[in-house]
């Protein structure tokens, strides 16, 4: 079986980036911990919302890598001689990307009740038309 690559379709230049986004995507290795939910706020905004019960704000980062927003969490031992006779909140570091658009750009974060808001927003694209000038050879 042969794979489709975008470079497979000749009528469609210039996204071989688009395929490497794809690619890094489908290996980033998201598991299903921490969830989360992404909705749309407006036309051209979004929230992401991790539940990251038992993780304070310094126990999280958030960055933005090479258009890619990483979040990580990683919990500072506190069980300092306590003995736990079931643990069953997760508290295991993690890390959840997402690929971000051109023109999407990271607003503000917020704990709120043990959830990681973060916001993003879309600016608007440019309608550009371009009239190519025809020389004669």
């Amino acid at each position: 079986m042969t794979k489709l690559t975008l470079a497979s379709y000749p009528h469609m230049l210039g996204f071989e980036q688009l395929e490497r986004v794809l690619e890094r995507s489908a290996k980033s290795g998201n598991e299903g911990y921490p969830p989360f939910n992404i909705e749309q706020t407006s036309e051209r905004s979004y929230r992401i919302t991790l539940a990251v019960a038992g993780f304070s704000e310094n126990d999280l980062s958030i960055t933005v890598e090479d258009r890619q927003l990483v979040i990580r969490g990683r919990h500072q031992d506190d069980s300092d001689g306590r003995v736990f006779l079931h643990r069953g909140i997760a508290g295991r570091q993690f890390q959840r990307s997402f690929v971000l658009a051109d023109g999407v750009e990271v607003g503000e974060a917020l704990m709120e009740n043990g959830l990681l808001h973060v916001d993003l927003t879309q600016a608007k694209p440019e309608m550009v038309v371009q009239t190519i000038n025809i020389r004669k050879g």
